[in-house]
């Protein structure tokens, strides 16, 4: 199926367990640790637990088929300390020991929103899990490919096409830049430049000495517009050629709205790989290191 097929059947899709309130995966506080391709689903669920080993309560330790290494390491600390530990894998199911798992995610650049789910569920905020569908399901009528005019995901991604766009994101939602520069190289197949860390000092000077590197530049604001980003804006609209907003959906916040931009970032990086000529599935480069780590190939001999 393609990608854009995918898409579409995403909301939905998730299919672990929902934990009622009287039946969750264990007790808080919850630990999350998030190990390579796990590793943005992590970041995303940052509000329901806390990003580190805990010494009481549950730890969940998400990971993927190469980083198995590690999250054996982290699970046998976190038991050592007694507290119970939850393995979430994303991957095919030959490459992890299933007896480890509460549950196994689809691999793929798509397990985000698995893992993220789960992770909701497990820690007793299944509310906001079901609030992140009914988001997806309205960007899917919003951005599927049946929808010509006045798709928003196809308009962006024509935005842009043959740019390498500077992201940005208010302080403490990291995440979202994470989430769209994967989602730009790996889906879109185009790189973008992260701007995370004390923007205001990087932007002030980024285009003074050459000042025509700023021609052709769009920069992407994402989610909410606070104070520093709106000062941000202001910078580069007169140093590049475009600045955009993209909110979240909706007017939401918090998990859900992270999630749902996450969504519509893979549906943006989709139609751009589409406008390029581009396969949106991961490269033969990626696909051979992940399959050489997974097997225990000793790094000199990595192709």
């Amino acid at each position: 199926m393609s990608l854009l097929g995918q898409l579409s059947q995403l909301p939905g899709s998730y299919q672990g367990p929902d934990f009622a309130a009287t039946d969750r995966s264990g007790a808080a506080p919850y630990g999350l640790l998030g190990l390579g391709e796990a590793s943005l689903a992590a970041r995303l669920c940052e509000d329901f637990a806390q990003a580190t080993l805990v010494r009481t309560g549950t730890q969940l330790v998400l990971s993927s088929p190469e980083t198995q290494a590690a999250a054996d390491d982290f699970a046998a600390l976190a038991e050592v300390s007694g507290v119970n530990v939850v393995r979430v894998g994303a991957g095919q199911g030959g490459r992890f020991n299933l007896d480890t798992l509460s549950y196994l995610a689809p691999g793929g650049v798509l397990s985000t929103y698995h893992l993220a789910q789960y992770v909701a569920h497990a820690t007793g905020h299944g509310q906001e899990a079901l609030q992140a569908e009914a988001l997806l399901s309205a960007l899917r009528d919003q951005c599927g490919p049946e929808v010509q005019e006045g798709n928003p995901a196809r308009e962006l991604a024509w935005s842009l096409w043959g740019r390498a766009p500077l992201l940005l994101a208010p302080a403490g939602e990291g995440a979202l830049i994470q989430a769209w520069q994967t989602l730009l190289a790996r889906v879109g197949k185009v790189l973008s430049v992260p701007v995370e860390q004390q923007p205001l000092y990087t932007l002030t000077g980024a285009f003074e000495a050459h000042h025509e590197r700023g021609d052709g530049r769009l920069a992407l604001i994402l989610g909410e517009e606070d104070a520093e980003m709106a000062m941000c804006r202001e910078i580069l609209e007169t140093r590049i050629d475009e600045v955009a907003l993209v909110p979240y959906p909706q007017g939401s916040q918090g998990y859900a709205g992270a999630l749902a931009l996450w969504y519509y970032g893979a549906w943006v990086a989709a139609y751009l790989a589409e406008r390029e000529g581009a396969i949106p599935e991961d490269s033969a480069a990626l696909t051979q290191l992940m399959a050489n780590l997974v097997s225990g190939v000793p790094d000199d001999e990595l192709n």
